[in-house]
């Protein structure tokens, strides 16, 4: 599956079926270890140890390290209150070892006792296996799209590829063999997005089958944005501090992948207007909106503008304005 980015990430956990020893080690649920198996040298990989506080008090870690440089672990969160959930971030990167490697995260915490943790984070550093580039990285693509990469994989040990699977039904794969380069057997993989798959920010997996009984699969990280049909150039339109009775305008962006036509601005008041600097009667793939704030007098200025077009799909948007008005200085 798809999964978004502070949720899950990456791979298929080998975890720990042994039952906890330590109230620390009973909030790992899924488990303390994550085995990436076999994998090409060259990518980063990452994987999170999601946790929940079902101590009934607050939270607290003070430190995270780890028993190889090849390893980095972090803590995005370090107080985590009761009932809450969180996650230990850890990426190893393969290009640092060859072969079998395995390593220690070590977790701390002082609330609500001291107590520590050790996850371990394994994968098998493969010399003979060749992937180009590394991920399968499709950075921000409209929603509503189908982009496709592609990545070569060479094998130099005889090993070939019976077939390709994806743990998320919004890629669709592709293999064909292709001339190698002296290596040895060459593949072109191709992944596709499906034109549904859903906004944001999403890792999965995508698995290569191979025929060698002692490495059965490979995997190859796949990330993509998908961003909304219509977007701003900007999540927020903050104006600082402005003062009251003098107008202030700021510009900003809304697009989207096809030529559109703003219909309607919902939002506005005898404090925040807007506009379409570009007509609203053209149909564009970008507009400029312009955006004026004019207090009648001090206070915090929050608003939402939302934007109407006429595109089939996602057709509005939302952006926040803020800003404070404050009375001049005299002194």
């Amino acid at each position: 599956m798809f999964r978004f980015c502070l949720a899950a990430l990456a791979g298929l956990a080998l975890t720990s079926t042994a039952p906890a020893a330590t109230w620390a080690e009973a909030m790992f649920v899924e488990g303390l270890a994550h085995d990436f198996g076999s994998v090409p040298r060259g990518p980063t990989l990452t994987h999170y140890y999601r946790f929940t506080n079902n101590t009934g008090r607050d939270l607290h870690i003070t430190n995270v390290r780890v028993s190889c440089g090849c390893t980095t672990a972090t803590a995005p969160q370090s107080l985590v209150k009761a009932g809450e959930s969180s996650a230990i971030y850890a990426q190893m990167d393969t290009r640092r070892f060859s072969g079998p490697k395995t390593v220690t995260i070590f977790v701390q915490f002082d609330q609500p006792a001291w107590e520590e943790v050790r996850l371990s984070i394994s994968a098998n550093g493969r010399d003979d296996i060749g992937v180009s580039p590394d991920t399968l990285a499709f950075g921000p693509v409209p929603r509503g799209t189908t982009p496709s990469r592609q990545a070569t994989v060479s094998f130099a040990s005889g090993m070939q590829l019976v077939n390709v699977a994806a743990e998320s039904n919004y890629v669709q794969l592709q293999a064909k063999q292709v001339p190698g380069n002296g290596y040895g057997i060459a593949y072109e993989v191709t992944a596709t997005l499906r034109a549904d798959t859903p906004v944001g920010k999403w890792y999965t997996d995508v698995w290569l089958n191979t025929n060698n009984p002692s490495t059965p699969r490979i995997r190859v990280p796949l990330t993509v944005d998908v961003e909304p049909t219509l977007n701003f150039s900007q999540a927020t339109m903050a104006f600082g501090q402005v003062q009251p009775g003098q107008p202030v305008e700021k510009r900003v962006i809304i697009r989207a992948g096809q030529p559109f036509r703003v219909t309607g601005i919902e939002g506005t008041d005898d404090t925040v207007s807007a506009k379409v600097q570009t007509g609203d009667d053209k149909a564009l793939p970008a507009h400029v909106l312009v955006v004026t704030v004019k207090p009648g007098g001090p206070g915090a200025i929050q608003r939402t503008l939302k934007v109407i077009t006429d595109l089939p799909t996602d057709n509005t948007a939302e952006l926040p304005v803020n800003g404070t008005a404050i009375m001049p200085n005299l002194d």
